[in-house]
């Protein structure tokens, strides 16, 4: 049976149609996945994003444990409420989850935010790999998690919250959060929009959907919120990478922080030899010339240079043409073919992302 979210009847009540995503019985949409994908772009909407896991670090080792576990370097994190994004790899340096993490402070220690279809083992792989230290690891399953996106999010969120949090709220800085009495808010999303991400107890979360659908913000399904990150060109743990590949050739070489040298993060040894040797594959983004979508898994193919995959492909409602994310040998250039339904069809490579605050970036 899948798991539920505290939000499920909720969901069931206005209308969703539910699918199964990664073992979660989820909103796929409300109704018109289109539109709910315009309210974010155009105004606000709230995602149910409480499949995802929450799991707190604690105690004197939590910090050095993190910058074994992580590519990127929790070092950098020397304020409160100062989030980062990054990967936790295998030693073959593939990539098992890409997560944020949140500095909470020195007693409070440090809050991930994983991927729902891989929390399990992801919280497996934390106990495992931090075994004999001194602190402590908890999944935060009294919480619920909601992501209201869109250029009017912010504004139309911080009416449900006391006058005298408001101003702290909408004070916070992109990847930063604060402790707004039961709530973790974060200036953080998952939509190329701005927003906050807001994580809270349980019990609470139906009255702040309803709430935020009083005050104009729109309910919204997977369905919208797969268009809206492809547009914004983030990855999908998954497809766009796993643990088959590594960040370097997944256009996530950002996240991986060598520095400090001495800093040895398991999967150091396997990216170093990918920065040595180079990587024979990258990540691009590919807009279709010509009528037609793209899927994931449909081939790519590069004139005199090989063959490469779409990870993940759909048609963006915003910029009204298909765009996809593609793994395909180092040395493409500006020009590519897909193969949709058995006919070559011509597509331009460009550098995701394709769409940032509503903006068309692939001119």
């Amino acid at each position: 049976m899948a798991r539920r979210t505290p939000l499920y009847e909720l969901h069931r009540a206005l209308g969703a149609r539910m699918v199964d995503f990664g073992g979660w019985d989820m909103p796929l949409s409300y109704g018109s996945q289109i539109e709910e994908h315009h309210a974010v772009r155009r105004r606000a909407g709230v995602f149910d994003v409480s499949h995802m896991g929450i799991v707190d670090l604690r105690g004197p080792d939590a910090r050095a444990a993190l910058a074994v576990l992580l590519a990127n370097d929790v070092g950098k994190l020397t304020t409160p409420g100062k989030a980062l994004y990054g990967c936790m790899l295998e030693s073959s340096g593939g990539v098992l989850d890409d997560l944020i993490a949140y500095f909470l402070g020195p007693q409070a220690g440090f809050r991930l935010v994983v991927n729902g279809a891989t929390r399990d083992r992801d919280l497996a792989w934390l106990k495992e790999h931090t075994r004999g230290g001194n602190l402590e690891i908890l999944e935060r399953s009294d919480l619920a998690l909601l992501a209201i996106q869109g250029p009017e999010a912010r504004e139309r969120l911080v009416r449900q919250l006391p006058a005298e949090m408001r101003e702290l709220a909408l004070a916070l800085g992109p990847f930063h959060a604060r402790t707004l009495g039961d709530w973790f808010v974060a200036r953080t999303g998952y939509t190329g929009e701005d927003g906050f991400e807001v994580m809270l107890p349980a019990a609470e979360a139906q009255g702040l959907w309803r709430e935020l659908n009083a005050v104009g913000v729109s309910s919204c399904g997977l369905g919208a919120r797969d268009t809206l990150r492809l547009e914004a060109g983030l990855n999908l743990y998954g497809q766009d990478m796993d643990t088959t590949t590594h960040p370097f050739e997944s256009a996530l070489g950002w996240t991986v922080a060598l520095e400090p040298r001495e800093r040895d993060f398991i999967g150091r040894r396997a990216l170093e030899a990918v920065l040595e040797h180079g990587s024979a594959r990258k990540l691009v983004g590919l807009v279709l010339e010509e009528r037609g979508v793209m899927r994931a898994h449909q081939s790519v193919r590069v004139p005199d240079v090989g063959e490469g995959l779409v990870t993940s492909g759909t048609f963006s409602p915003t910029l009204e043409r298909s765009i996809a994310l593609a793994r395909v040998p180092a040395a493409t250039g500006a020009v590519a073919q897909v193969d949709v339904r058995g006919k070559l069809l011509q597509a331009r490579v460009v550098r995701p992302p394709f769409v940032r605050h509503g903006a068309d970036l692939t001119q």
